[in-house]
């Protein structure tokens, strides 16, 4: 679910790709990790309202925060990435897409400690909503890639786990905030293991590509002091037995759609 949904190679190993139906040109490198439609469902499940504040850990060149701000005007959004190119390209994203007041993305790591990230701007328990579309693979289990830049945004390095980037979601939540991530399927239960010490209220949230076939990620939310039980939610059917994005996965991926994990898709 990494490839974009529109390429224009451009003469500096960028490409321009379009996101929401054209609607945010994007730049983001040739090589390497590129985001596609797990930042836009990521983004799309992101509960929002109007007058939030919200946080994306590992932001790479924007999509997922651009997507958000595309999609609830009145948002502020932040992010934070640990590559300084990612963070550049970021910054022309957002310049060019015209969300300079309302999105912003800082060069940092999510594991500094909270003194540090607080003196840069990001307050802990302040966010409202925190969301992540964490590495992944492990390092010990597959060989990185050659790219450093797609080795850094796949795999847990960087002195970074799963654990740290769950902690550092539900250290910058605000007291009944959500975090959200997107991640692989097969990876579910090292995630739930995280999150259950952290988080209540977890609904599960499988990614089909198509009816009757296995779930290739899922979409986890949990809420800061929450008591209650997991729900496992229906999940959405990205394709049809045409191959083409059914309707619903259409509206979310070309209109901005919200996703609403209590519904099913």
């Amino acid at each position: 679910m990494n490839a974009t949904l529109t390429d224009e190679k451009t003469a500096n190993d960028v490409t321009d790709d379009g996101f929401l139906g054209g609607r945010l040109k994007i730049l983001q490198p040739a090589k390497g990790y590129r985001a596609g439609l797990d930042a836009v469902l990521l983004a799309a499940s992101v509960p929002a309202r109007e007058g939030e504040r919200v946080l994306e850990a590992g932001a790479g060149v924007g999509v997922a925060s651009l997507c958000l701000a595309s999609r609830m005007s009145g948002l502020e959004v932040a992010g934070l990435e640990v590559q300084p190119e990612l963070v550049r390209l970021a910054g022309e994203n957002i310049e060019r897409n015209g969300f300079a007041e309302r999105v912003s993305i800082a060069e940092g790591d999510i594991g500094l400690p909270v003194r540090d990230l607080a003196a840069v701007g990001f307050a802990p328990n302040s966010w409202h909503h925190v969301f992540a579309n964490p590495p992944y693979h492990d390092p010990a289990a597959s060989p990185a890639p050659p790219d450093a830049s797609k080795a850094a945004s796949h795999h847990l390095t960087l002195g970074s786990d799963l654990d740290d980037w769950v902690r550092f979601c539900c250290v910058m939540a605000r007291p009944k905030g959500t975090v959200t991530f997107i991640h692989r399927a097969d990876a579910l239960a090292a995630l739930l293991g995280v999150m259950s010490g952290h988080l209540g209220g977890i609904e599960v949230f499988p990614l089909w590509p198509a009816a009757g076939k296995p779930a290739s990620r899922v979409i986890v939310r949990g809420h800061r002091d929450s008591k209650a039980p997991l729900t496992l939610r229906p999940g959405l059917v990205l394709h049809g037995a045409d191959g083409r994005f059914t309707p619903q996965a259409e509206s979310l991926l070309r209109e901005g759609a919200p996703l609403r994990l209590d519904q099913p898709g």
